[in-house]
């Protein structure tokens, strides 16, 4: 066992503070990586703070994992010490249900191993994340990273990356579709990217006047603000796809008249309390409402070798781990663009 520095919430009240956490040596079949870098993720936030209930205290959050692979057990044929790696939202499952063998772990029917405030699948040890100095994984679910962009602008797209790519391959968007982006942060950003970057049409729906730049930068092709009523009312019956990222209390329906008859719209942020669905908004146009989780580590391996093909990478802050609290507050308020990575060189 190996006792490694982290970060860790003890309450869901109190803000983070320095941890020891103890990881098991490296088995037969695992890799053990240091840390280099970790993305902040909004679900860092919510789980820290029992907000989604079922915290398990003490937390060391970070699902978005960068890093250099220091020692390798006897079996791992996949990686070698030196490597460039990384690690997403989970490090394990059962490996034999239906969703496993198709290779979409994040929907392993038994319960896959989140990487932090989950469990092995032994069923009794806890996992701790990327707010830590190294981490152990089974090679299955450590993945390659090229070293071709920017590793802390590669770490969130672990997390906010393979969200969003993995729709947008599910539902085949394709050049000429009509794309909108709801929410531009975290999530958003990469959707904007990868869906402009696939051909698609992307208009940005967003009630904040001054993301309009951004949006364009980011490579949209047009801007529309949600609190104007003749706006939102001239693109009814417009976009093949929406992608809502939002994860505060707002109102499914009137996104839903924006699609075209057979538009689906498709749910990634995650609001606290449940959402009213007028039935006709789906029923009168065919339209779908639908919703997706990460990727599978195999879709995950496709999304981080297509953004490393076409030069993409998440737009980041780089923060010390002190700097952590504040960073929780200023996600909450939208003060990022548009991910906050963690150098863990300053632990």
């Amino acid at each position: 066992m190996t006792s490694v520095k982290a970060y860790a919430a003890h309450q869901a009240d109190k803000p983070l503070e320095p941890f020891q956490l103890t990881r098991r040596e490296p088995g037969v079949d695992d890799v053990e990586i240091k840390i280099l870098y970790c993305g902040v993720c909004h679900s860092d936030i919510h789980t820290a703070r029992n907000e989604w209930g079922g915290t398990m205290y003490p937390v060391v959050p970070g699902h978005e994992i960068v890093g250099k692979v220091s020692r390798v057990g006897a079996n791992v044929s996949k990686f070698k010490v030196g490597d460039t790696v990384g690690v997403g939202c989970f490090v394990d499952s059962c490996g034999h249900c239906s969703n496993c063998k198709d290779h979409q772990e994040q929907y392993c029917e038994n319960g896959n191993s989140q990487t932090y405030n989950s469990f092995e699948q032994d069923k009794k040890t806890i996992t701790y994340g990327g707010y830590s100095t190294h981490i152990v994984v089974t090679q299955g679910f450590v993945l390659n990273i090229s070293d071709k962009l920017p590793l802390e602008k590669v770490a969130p797209l672990l997390c906010a990356g393979i969200t969003t790519y993995s729709p947008l391959k599910y539902w085949g968007v394709k050049k000429g579709d009509k794309l909108a982006v709801v929410g531009l942060g975290g999530l958003g950003h990469m959707a904007v990217k990868l869906a402009a970057s696939m051909g698609a049409d992307v208009t940005m729906l967003s009630r904040s006047p001054e993301k309009a730049k951004d949006a364009g930068e980011l490579g949209a092709h047009h801007f529309a603000l949600t609190t104007e009523k003749e706006t939102m009312k001239g693109l009814a019956n417009t976009f093949d796809f929406i992608i809502d990222t939002v994860s505060a209390e707002h109102d499914y329906n009137q996104y839903l008249a924006l699609l075209r008859t057979n538009g689906v719209m498709i749910l990634l942020g995650v609001p606290p309390t449940p959402s009213e669905v007028q039935a006709v908004q789906l029923i009168f146009g065919r339209r779908s409402l639908v919703g997706s989780l990460v990727g599978g580590i195999k879709e995950t391996q496709e999304m981080l070798d297509y953004c490393a093909e076409h030069g993409i990478t998440s737009d980041v802050e780089m923060i010390k781990i002190d700097q952590i609290n504040e960073a929780y507050e200023r996600t909450l308020t939208g003060d990022v663009r548009y991910r906050f990575v963690i150098d863990m060189a300053s632990i």
